[in-house]
């Protein structure tokens, strides 16, 4: 709404990508690490930006599904890099949220990815931009270029380049004939279209298949006849109070709580007199990139100060930086200085001698997880753990004998082994937005409590990956030296309240292939605060053509639920949640036996299972 109002048609998202290395930068842009979670969060966004996709109402935006494909895996974390997926793996994990998004959610455009896929870049793609997006698919929309990726099809200097044009004019037919329908973000290979049609090389027929499918959405969105907007209005809406409020709930429900010794949080304010908000990110705007500047944004000391007013005593320190400066818009990355954090930490350490209980928000910034888009702007990492000074820091709250509660900020998971073994509470937030103090006040205080649960999982360091939960047999037999499990697992999150989880049951043990079946479970709050669950089903078929992965998610619901409150929650069990491409790649049901597992995350000791059998 608010992107339209200014004057915006298309919008550069969502990004369906599944997240399969978290030394990729670009991590925070995605929905996480499963493709049946991205699949669903990626239609809802789909259906939230287009709205019917008639936009008789000029309110809505044409969504794109980005990026166009297996982006989310690139060699080595590196962004850009090549892909070595099979076309099982492509089909099942990485093609899966474009193919739903497009099917049932109704995604009009789509961008393709830089990187290759068994050594065809997706730009110059045939088979993944005709063959199976459109032939396969069905798809009537239009694909977009990323930015500069029909050039760098030949060489771009200031990046990389995949060689397969000789130059930017052969780079241009290679895009046209693979069927990309424009490029970004302005004309550069394509400025070579009139030539190679007039040399023969192209055909006129093959430029109007497409533009005519852009042309059909600009008539339709009505850019031919109302192209303009009203300044007044798209004041009125941009940050409006209604759409804070949004933000703000969006934020309290995003908050994910991790560790909470001895029920340490929430804290009661009427028996504090004083709190020191400590750390790199306690005072800091952290919007993640490509976020646009929202006309108000809070931090979490402003939080904090807003929510104790006068009541509470406030205190504030930096404690250490993460990098110096640390715009997202800073191509150099420049790192603290020790000497000057050493400083930071021990003011910080003095302020916190003055305080109740410490509140220290730390993790990483807008620069150590981003985008690498050239040589000059990284974003991707060899290790994960906290940058900088932080542990320090961290242990230097900690000797000063006062509760310590810490939230993470950060575009991607990290390993904090030291923060999860010696912290008592530990919530993790991701980039909350513009309301991210006013959410964090409304957790730390009881005001809300939290629900958040882990879209992926975190990795004990960087030589754990690939740590995604839904791997297969084979595949986490452990290490030397080393425990091969995640620090926290996909599906993950804590509450203030408790949860027993009872009385798993199928409306029908044995079904036929094509047939459907339900899985229910009794829900209640054990515990004195009013909260929600996420309850999460995962299935697995045990014996298979080809090897499967030990769970997989096929649905989840969030309740809401009273002390004391039992709800029963039933979820779908359909053909789609037991087929698999088989080894002949047909997708298909083989009968046998599937477990059924049922219950708060995706770790075994959360689950609760039954077997479902599956005949001819």
């Amino acid at each position: 709404g608010e992107a339209r109002v200014r004057g915006a048609h298309q919008a550069l998202t969502p990004v369906v990508d599944v997240a399969r290395d978290a030394r990729w930068g670009r991590v925070e842009e995605t929905y996480g690490e499963d493709p049946f979670l991205n699949t669903q969060l990626g239609i809802a966004a789909v259906r939230g930006f287009q709205g019917d996709a008639s936009f008789k109402d000029q309110k809505r935006v044409i969504a794109t599904l980005k990026h166009f494909a297996a982006h989310g895996q690139p060699e080595s974390g590196q962004n850009c890099a090549p892909v070595n997926v099979s076309e099982r793996v492509l089909r099942e994990t990485f093609l899966q949220p474009f193919k739903e998004a497009i099917q049932r959610g109704g995604a009009i455009s789509v961008m393709a990815s830089y990187n290759e896929i068994d050594g065809v870049p997706s730009h110059a793609s045939e088979w993944l931009l005709r063959d199976v997006l459109r032939n396969e698919w069905g798809f009537k929309g239009f694909v977009v270029s990323d930015y500069y990726a029909i050039w760098e099809l030949h060489h771009r200097p200031d990046t990389h380049g995949h060689f397969v044009a000789k130059d930017k004019k052969e780079a241009c037919e290679l895009a046209v004939k693979a069927g990309v329908n424009i490029e970004f973000p302005e004309p550069d290979c394509y400025l070579h279209l009139v030539e190679l049609v007039r040399q023969g090389v192209l055909k006129e027929k093959q430029l109007d298949e497409l533009v005519a499918p852009m042309l059909f959405w600009k008539f339709k969105m009505g850019l031919f006849d109302n192209p303009y907007v009203d300044p007044d209005e798209a004041a009125r809406v941009a940050g409006c109070d209604a759409n804070r409020k949004l933000a703000l709930q969006a934020a309290r429900e995003a908050i994910t709580l991790l560790k909470n010794q001895n029920d340490l949080a929430p804290l009661d304010h009427t028996k504090l007199k004083t709190i020191a908000v400590i750390g790199p990110n306690a005072n800091r705007s952290l919007l993640g990139g490509y976020s646009g500047v929202p006309k108000h944004t809070v931090t979490v000391l402003d939080g904090i100060q807003a929510k104790v007013g006068d009541r509470v005593k406030v205190l504030h320190s930096e404690g250490c930086k993460i990098t110096v400066g640390g715009s997202w818009n800073q191509d150099e990355v420049v790192a603290s200085n020790p000497a000057e954090d050493r400083k930071q930490i021990a003011e910080a350490v003095e302020v916190a001698r003055q305080a109740d209980v410490i509140v220290l928000a730390i993790g990483g910034n807008e620069q150590t997880s981003r985008e690498a888009w050239n040589l000059k702007h990284m974003g991707d990492r060899t290790d994960l753990d906290l940058i900088g000074r932080q542990n320090e820091l961290v242990q230097a709250m900690l000797a000063t004998g006062k509760p310590v509660i810490v939230f993470l900020f950060n575009g991607r998971p990290l390993s904090i082994n030291y923060v999860a073994e010696n912290v008592p509470v530990v919530f993790e937030c991701w980039y909350l937005g513009q309301e991210a103090g006013h959410a964090v006040a409304d957790v730390l205080f009881g005001d809300f409590n939290p629900g958040g649960k882990l879209p992926i999982s975190f990795p004990r360091s960087a030589g754990h990956l690939p740590v995604f939960y839904n791997h297969k047999p084979s595949a986490r037999r452990g290490y030397l030296f080393a425990d091969v499990s995640p620090l926290f697992a996909f599906g993950y999150g804590l509450s203030y309240t408790s949860f027993e989880i009872k009385n798993v049951r199928l409306a029908k043990k044995r079904i036929k292939r094509t047939e459907s079946t339900r899985v229910s479970v009794d829900v209640t709050n054990t515990g004195k605060r009013a909260g929600t669950e996420t309850v999460q089903l995962y299935i697995r078929d045990l014996v298979s053509s080809v090897t499967r992965p030990v769970k997989e998610l096929k649905g989840f619901r969030k309740i809401s639920l009273q002390p004391g409150e039992t709800k029963t929650v039933t979820l779908e069990i359909a053909p789609e949640s037991l087929a698999f491409y088989d080894v002949n790649m047909k997708y298909v049901v083989e009968p046998g036996e599937f477990e059924i597992m049922v219950g708060g995350s995706s770790r075994d000791c959360d689950l609760q299972k039954m077997i479902l059998t599956v005949t001819k």
